[in-house]
């Protein structure tokens, strides 16, 4: 945003701060979420929280490819990841849990659910996207502010890494059999993650039973 004045810059720090602020109130809550499961059910549904800051500069060019006008209106009312947390987790169910619970919360506002789990993308993309928003709180006023949230499975996330790379390799023009064998892996992710779920729910029957036997 180096096109803007002194004082320009200022506003506009000012301005993209809240969502770092969003980012850290939105990792707090997610982190008593997952102690509280382990307190109550001695289970982490939660295996790792990343969160990131989209840079001025993507900022900008998402903007110039919509179309728009670069204004803090048309960048809060337009761009909806600027603060991002991905979630990476054991199990799908774990995934869903984790939505409902921050349904439950009178402070979070869900705004958009995007499930490519049951939907996958065409290339065999997996994930759970939602929109939320955050209210916090400044020295004089409060904002509510969007957090997009990414859930997905420790599997999948994997993929989505290595698949990424790929692209990335072939500057976004993937030979077709290529694409086809990213697809097929994806699906082979997929069953793999319904695999391990199941042996999950058998274990913990069999642990539930063993607990019945020794009380």
């Amino acid at each position: 945003m180096n096109r803007f004045s002194k004082e320009e810059m200022k506003e506009w720090k000012n301005f993209l701060i809240g969502y770092r602020f969003a980012l850290n109130e939105m990792n707090t809550k997610l982190t008593i979420l997952n102690e509280e499961f382990e307190m109550i059910h001695h289970y982490n549904p939660i295996e790792h929280i990343k969160s990131r800051m989209k840079s001025p500069d993507s900022i900008i060019r998402k903007m110039n490819h919509k179309g728009l006008v670069i204004t803090q209106e048309n960048v809060e009312a337009n761009i909806r990841d600027i603060a991002g947390i991905r979630i990476t987790c054991s199990f799908t169910k774990d995934i869903y849990a984790i939505v409902d619970a921050l349904k439950q919360q009178d402070d979070i506002r869900i705004l958009e659910v995007k499930d490519y789990i049951q939907n996958p993308k065409p290339n065999g993309y997996r994930s759970l996207h939602i929109i939320t928003e955050i209210p916090v709180f400044f020295s004089n006023h409060k904002r509510w502010m969007k957090v997009e949230i990414q859930i997905r499975t420790v599997a999948m996330d994997f993929w989505a890494s290595l698949e990424h790379k790929i692209y990335y390799k072939f500057d976004g023009e993937v030979p077709g059999h290529i694409l086809h064998d990213i697809k097929q892996s994806a699906d082979m992710i997929a069953e793999l993650d319904k695999k391990m779920e199941s042996i999950n729910e058998e274990v913990n029957i069999l642990k539930s039973q063993a607990e019945s036997i020794n009380q």
